[in-house]
């Protein structure tokens, strides 16, 4: 009895372990974090990076890894960063819409805003669906070209 417990308890542990380290809050408000984020963005003279991605995507933890790791020099410097919680592409559809459905082609994905809200750059193809086979170089790569040629 007392090892069924002991296993209960580890369990619980390694659930609240893993809980801790999901890229995606599942109960923000996106709707609210943008708008904080954009005020944010125009009082700092920086862009928004909106990333739409789910906890359950592998490419999605890899991307947020890369955005906190290689890559994080450039997304802070450059952006206030937003990420956007699409679960099982049941959530927050109507935010993803409103920039173009950056998700059409796969999560994760990113649209960089100008402070003015407009677009300035969104993934369409699916450019980072895959983004742990590019890897972090990849992926600052990646960020770099969109820095510097926003379409």
């Amino acid at each position: 009895m007392r090892k069924f417990f002991a296993l209960c308890l580890g369990l619980l542990f390694a659930q609240a372990v893993v809980a801790a380290n999901l890229p995606y809050d599942e109960k923000a408000d996106a709707k609210v974090d943008l708008q904080q984020a954009l005020s944010q963005a125009k009082a700092s003279h920086k862009q928004v990076l909106l990333v739409f991605g789910a906890n359950w995507c592998p490419d999605c933890r890899e991307l947020d890894k890369a955005l906190h790791g290689t890559s994080a020099p450039l997304i802070n410097g450059k952006f206030v960063l937003v990420k956007v919680d699409v679960g099982n592409f049941d959530k927050n559809l109507d935010v993803a819409q409103s920039y173009g459905n950056p998700i059409k082609k796969g999560i994760p994905a990113a649209v960089v805003l100008g402070a003015d809200n407009k677009i300035l750059y969104s993934t369409k193809a699916g450019e980072l669906a895959d983004a742990r086979h590019m890897g972090e170089n990849g992926i600052y790569d990646f960020f770099s070209k969109v820095v510097t040629t926003p379409k």
